[in-house]
């Protein structure tokens, strides 16, 4: 006779790590993060001053506001992004006349020297990420998707809190 003293199998065992899609997204976003910091570093910006700088070479000049609301990012966020691109002179802030309550913000000469430089980062990405422009593509697609379907459920769960 053999004492067996192995735990007992739950019930319903919760599922490992990996099989958790918060943390394959998380994980994949920090190895992509990663991928960016040597290509950023030497042009000294962070990823996130990276996401700004790509922002308003895009949109050009535009509100604090509408910048927020580019990025998907909160003010707490974005604020000190814009002060630290303003104090390397990549960016400039000015009030708008018509309504002093605006904050507009636009890549200054040296940011949109800067900003041709960051020309070469997608391609450097997709090399890093190995995957064919059609699968990247499809990602991109599911994980909007996913963004909207997620976002769509909190704030129907936001909404049922509230009534």
């Amino acid at each position: 006779m053999t004492d067996d003293v192995s735990a007992p199998e739950p019930a319903h065992s919760a599922p490992v790590l990996d099989q958790h899609l918060c943390f394959t997204l998380y994980a994949a976003s920090r190895a992509i993060t990663g991928a960016y910091r040597p290509l950023l570093d030497p042009l000294g910006l962070t990823y996130p001053q990276y996401l700004v700088m790509v922002a308003l070479g895009e949109h050009g000049t535009v509100s604090v506001k509408e910048l927020v609301a580019v990025l998907r990012l909160d003010y707490g966020t974005v604020t000190p992004l814009i002060k630290r691109l303003e104090a390397n002179g990549l960016l400039k802030r000015e009030r708008r006349a018509d309504d002093e309550r605006v904050v507009q913000v636009a890549l200054t000469p040296e940011g949109l020297a800067l900003h041709q430089h960051l020309s070469s980062v997608p391609p450097a990405i997709g090399e890093a990420v190995g995957l064919a422009p059609d699968e990247i593509a499809t990602l991109q697609e599911l994980v909007r998707r996913l963004t909207v379907n997620v976002n769509r459920h909190n704030n129907a769960v936001a909404a049922q809190r509230t009534t």
